[in-house]
């Protein structure tokens, strides 16, 4: 009957350590903590430490998670992770939600809105990302990494290499990688890698 902690981060420079606090501010004496570090579009099966906090799981344990998107990527995802998890003989407990015993017929019910919630605001963020792009794109605004060289010094590379400076001199001179002067140098080499 022990209690498992699970937290999931999108990126290195993220922390579980928030969702730790929160699950033990909530009354919860945490045993065993598994986080990882993974977008939350990776189903539930395929992050490390979930996979390894389930194999230590026995009957009567319980999972205790801040929210209920830690659970899976989507509607599905986390209706099979609850499955899964309930078929273990495991009690899920997902602070947002509250005292809401999961595996009952109201609490899939509740579970089933709020994944499918969940999952349309995903889907809302990545349509007005992209169409944040495509207006930017269109207001001719330059996307990406910004370069690292001027046109004058793109002009003074190509003038410098047609007068036979190595491309290793060029790359120390202007303070930039061997490929970034060969991309100046080579425009066909640039196309190709732009559409790689």
């Amino acid at each position: 009957m022990a209690v498992f902690g699970y937290g999931r981060v999108s990126t290195v420079e993220q922390t579980a350590d928030n969702q730790r606090l929160e699950i033990e501010r909530a009354g919860y004496a945490v045993e065993y903590w598994f986080a990882d570090v993974v977008s939350g579009k990776a189903h539930a099966s395929q992050r490390a430490q979930f996979s390894a906090m389930q194999a230590k799981l026995r009957k009567k344990d319980t999972v205790v998670v801040s929210k209920l998107d830690r659970l899976g990527r989507d509607a599905p995802d986390v209706l099979t992770t609850i499955k899964t998890l309930a078929g273990l003989g495991v009690e899920v407990v997902v602070l947002q939600l509250g005292k809401l015993d999961l595996a009952s017929p109201a609490g899939k019910l509740m579970l089933a809105m709020l994944a499918a919630v969940a999952e349309m605001e995903r889907d809302l963020i990545v349509e007005r990302t992209q169409a944040g792009l495509a207006r930017a794109k269109a207001e001719g605004k330059s996307l990406g990494r910004p370069s690292k060289l001027t046109q004058e010094q793109r002009r003074a590379i190509v003038e410098s290499h047609a007068r036979k400076q190595s491309i290793s001199s060029l790359a120390k001179q202007f303070g930039v990688s061997r490929s970034t002067v060969l991309t100046v140098v080579t425009p066909r080499l640039a196309t190709s890698l732009a559409s790689v």
